[in-house]
């Protein structure tokens, strides 16, 4: 099913996600690490906060984000770890979402302190144990 109304919203929340992991973490949040579990877990709140502005309830704003998340993780390339590691960063973003009722500053902050927890996995048994924490695949960063 199309739905126009969310490309705006979509574009939005895409722009002000990579102006904050710029500002906070240079490209570091390109790669396969802490960053970048806090940027997918950003980007799914900020797709659902835009979302929500043009949707009737929260749950469709959540599904629309896993949607555009889930098809964009598709289309790309990436090894199936990496895969597996967005799929459960988008999905704590829009944990996030459903469950708080924070300013965007919050869960900004939230989520560093989120990414200075985040557990690093080798393989997709790892992560299926890694219940609502962040995870991450690399410890190097790009800088």
């Amino acid at each position: 099913m199309l739905k126009p109304k969310f490309i705006v919203p979509t574009f939005k929340a895409t722009k002000k996600t990579i102006t904050i992991c710029d500002q906070l973490f240079g490209n570091d949040h390109h790669s396969n690490n802490r960053t970048n579990a806090f940027r997918h877990a950003l980007w799914n709140y900020m797709l659902c906060e835009e979302y929500q502005k043009v949707s009737i309830s929260t749950e469709i704003a959540m599904e629309w984000s896993r949607k555009v998340t889930d098809l964009h993780e598709n289309l790309i390339p990436n090894s199936e770890l990496a895969k597996a590691m967005d799929l459960h960063n988008n999905q704590i973003g829009r944990k996030l979402f459903e469950e708080s009722a924070a300013s965007k500053i919050q869960i900004i902050d939230l989520l560093k302190e989120m990414m200075e927890h985040a557990i690093m996995v080798k393989n997709i048994q790892e992560l299926q144990e890694t219940g609502d924490k962040l995870i991450f695949i690399e410890k190097k960063t790009t800088k």
